[in-house]
């Protein structure tokens, strides 16, 4: 039944354009036009993240600060191997994911560390790329209360998915 959901949907959408009289092609290509200035805009924000995500991993500042904070990740319930991957992944997806990857392969896809890696990874959000993107869109620049706001739920989400991973 999944496999015919995507396609259900394409066709749902072409038919209401077409009820409409809505020229589905032409309003493709102007979106897709619109897409080319919105990728230059964001594009420095992007890279700036990346590149202060690839640094921190680099210089071991992610390594020394997670042995810091273990004790306090750990009365929390997240194990202590997960703790990197908890601290990094408000600032990049794809290093979230290559992270992932060592914790299943070091651990299995089955064991309790890899079951809560991925519901971390699946309950929580890469906050500073998203708030680039939004940053770099919208007239709103300061962002005084929503950063760790965000930051203390993406923490509350990895206890829970913790505790969920232990309780199931």
């Amino acid at each position: 039944m999944s496999a015919y959901i995507l396609p259900i949907i394409f066709i749902a959408l072409f038919c209401y354009s077409k009820y409409k009289k809505v020229n589905t092609y032409d309003t493709f290509v102007k979106g897709a036009k619109k897409a080319i200035p919105l990728v230059v805009d964001i594009f420095p924000y992007i890279a700036a993240i990346m590149l202060a995500v690839a640094l921190l991993r680099a210089s071991g500042i992610t390594t020394l600060l997670a042995d810091a904070l273990s004790p306090i990740f750990n009365a929390l319930g997240i194990p202590t191997e997960l703790i990197e991957l908890v601290l990094l992944r408000p600032f990049t997806g794809s290093g979230s994911y290559a992270l992932l990857n060592d914790v299943l392969v070091q651990y299995g896809a089955d064991s309790y560390i890899s079951r809560c890696a991925c519901v971390i990874l699946g309950c929580s959000e890469t906050i500073f790329y998203v708030t680039t993107v939004y940053i770099s869109q919208t007239k709103v620049k300061k962002l005084l209360y929503a950063i760790p706001i965000a930051l203390v739920c993406a923490v509350f989400g990895s206890v829970i998915a913790c505790l969920l991973c232990k309780v199931i």
